[in-house]
């Protein structure tokens, strides 16, 4: 008989797979599963509270629809054409054959080859009982077979219209990654163990977690990818010194204090992405690519964005340019007296510093020397996943819910971040807070991804319409201010860094528009994704760079002929840099804002909005 202070013994692993579990304290369960309903209905009032007195509309709905109208065009493809309709069915059915024999056979007692097995980099499947337990390996294998025979449509629909077979590739992925039974109490051995062992403990912090991130979204769900709690910019996040030299309506300008005698005379200003804050590039000490910068003797600028709101609404390219870059430029030569810069440009910012430096060379303006572009399109042709949200369909109810308040939410725009790698980025940090009950870890990367800022309506509504569903810029047809760009008129040296595992900005796509300049361009193709490839410093020893010929051709034969090199490609860059204008200056000469009076300690007030 179990008393009420008997614990569990934990699961046991007999011969025949079969899980066992110790004791469980049945009172506790019964009154911990009370309070889980009683949290899950508070999480609940607080989704639809919102919706009821009008403060959230749902838009969920026109997700739903866009999404199962694009899967039943799918679905036509392969049911209007009998032998296709064959085919589809023998291969399904195919593959749930070699399931049930090979399950007949272990049942059996016979080794059994299984009919599908996860690929080894897969987190989900790694639990022992996965593989041990018949129940879970049956669940795991027909969860498999039915996910890659789905994606197998999608890849053999050839009839499909390009933009169309895209987007039910996308939204096969979503469903494929929501339905994974690692998702589920009752079909994931780990959380079965983890609700009995805690007699159901954990449901009861996971659904107050769950209550807590709806009321922080205002409605909607802000899934808590890092404990933020361990986290303050300008504490111990963008904590390199430096201060703000000037400020508009628009930005923020930084410059960092020198650390070096000596520094190079051509300064640096770096153009990151209005759609997340800059310090990305300044996040702990050791991971900060401006601190190295400044550790290696450049004198660095740093443009920090407004977080816009209804102000900022009728503020297009043309004004972010004019107001960002452009009055960057002024007010360094003003502090520094050079005639010259280096210009990095990061995603966005680096689209944005491609459509300036076209606009400059139409002008004749030669301030910029050499440009850095870091996971910067200009071609859009393949921009990856985020082609889905760019149809005209799209755009336009984008530009119907910025109408109302005169930006679209940086909430949402993470969210579309979020799901192009909804397998890491959502569904185990939904399964480990939501059911686990546990809070994540404090990580820095994630918290600066949480930090979500607004997008102006007239900036967003022009980039998505220009760049994702027109391809204007490497086309020719790209109108800013009263010039039509030709990025073909940029001659000066251009740095381009792609990573190898980008969802944003895919390395083919950076590669094709690395052909659209003028002038010399250096590719390089650094490993890991659109953050961590580039947020690689040279200490940490990770990853590892690939050089090769000038971008010419197609990707795939440059990468074949390229040449791999550990670790991070930082050091290559700065020794190009370098190249570009060696010539150096006393850091004397260097102090932030020089003789005119600052604004401020870094790194100002806009990051904090």
């Amino acid at each position: 008989m179990l008393m009420k202070n008997d614990k569990p013994t934990g699961q046991q692993h007999p011969a025949d797979g079969t899980a066992v579990f110790g004791p469980i304290d049945i009172e506790s369960l019964a009154r911990n599963m009370g309070r889980a309903v009683e949290e899950g209905g508070k999480a609940l009032a607080a989704y639809l509270r919102p919706r009821e007195d009008g403060r959230v509309k749902n838009d969920f709905a026109e997700e739903v629809t866009d999404a199962v109208n694009t899967l039943g065009h799918l679905a036509e493809y392969w049911l209007t054409d009998p032998q296709r309709t064959l085919e589809a069915q023998t291969n399904l059915a195919t593959g749930f054959m070699s399931l049930w024999a090979s399950t007949l056979q272990r049942m059996t007692g016979e080794e059994a080859k299984p009919a599908a097995e996860p690929d080894p980099k897969d987190p989900r499947f790694r639990d022992p009982e996965w593989s041990e337990n018949q129940y879970f390996d049956l669940l795991k294998q027909a969860y498999l077979i039915t996910t890659r025979w789905a994606e197998k449509l999608v890849k053999e629909a050839d009839g499909l219209e390009p933009h169309l077979r895209h987007k039910a590739d996308f939204y096969v992925r979503q469903v494929s990654a929501a339905i994974s039974p690692s998702n589920f109490i009752a079909t994931n051995p780990a959380l079965i163990r983890d609700t009995l062992a805690e007699n159901g403990e954990n449901l009861v912090r996971g659904l107050h977690m769950l209550k807590e991130d709806i009321d922080a979204g205002g409605g909607d769900l802000r899934i808590r990818q890092s404990d933020t709690s361990k986290f303050e910019v300008g504490v111990n996040l963008a904590t390199t010194p430096g201060k703000v030299v000037y400020r508009n309506a628009t930005m923020e300008l930084l410059q960092y204090t020198p650390t070096t005698e000596n520094v190079l005379k051509r300064p640096l200003l770096i153009c990151p992405p209005w759609i997340n804050k800059f310090y990305v590039l300044d996040l702990t000490p050791e991971k900060s690519f401006i601190k190295w910068c400044v550790d290696q003797g450049i004198t660095v600028f740093v443009i920090s964005w407004v977080n816009p709101d209804e102000k900022q609404r009728n503020k297009g390219f043309y004004e972010y340019m004019k107001e960002g870059p452009l009055a960057a430029l002024d007010e360094i030569g003003k502090i520094t007296g050079e005639k010259e810069v280096s210009a990095i440009g990061y995603c966005v910012g680096g689209t944005l510093l491609s459509v300036t430096l076209a606009w400059m060379a139409a002008k004749g303006d030669t301030r910029i020397g050499s440009a850095t572009l870091f996971a910067t399109q200009v071609d859009f042709e393949n921009a990856g996943d985020l082609k889905v949200f760019a149809d005209e369909d799209h755009i336009l109810s984008i530009e119907k819910k910025m109408d109302e308040h005169g930006y679209f939410p940086g909430a949402k725009m993470a969210a579309a971040f979020n799901m192009l790698r909804s397998q890491e980025l959502i569904w185990p940090y939904l399964v480990n807070n939501y059911v686990r009950g546990k809070q994540p870890t404090p990580f820095d990367l994630l918290y600066w991804n949480a930090d979500a800022t607004r997008m102006p309506q007239k900036n967003h509504s022009f980039y998505l319409r220009n760049c994702y569903l027109e391809n204007n810029l490497t086309r020719g047809k790209m109108v800013v201010g009263d010039e039509t760009l030709d990025l073909k008129k940029v001659k000066i040296p251009v740095y381009e860094l792609a990573t190898r595992e980008d969802h944003i900005a895919p390395p083919n796509s950076v590669f094709i528009g690395a052909q659209a300049f003028g002038g010399p361009v250096r590719y390089v193709l650094s490993g890991s994704g659109h953050i961590a490839g580039v947020v690689n410093p040279p200490v940490r020893k990770k990853y590892q760079y690939w050089l090769g010929s000038d971008p010419a051709g197609n990707f795939e034969d440059w990468f074949a002929a390229a040449t791999e090199h550990a670790g991070s490609w930082w050091p290559d860059w700065l020794t190009w840099l370098r190249h570009q204008a060696p010539e150096e200056v006393p850091a004397s000469k260097r102090a932030p804002g020089g003789r005119r009076k600052t604004l401020g300690d870094a790194p100002g007030t806009y990051v904090k909005e």
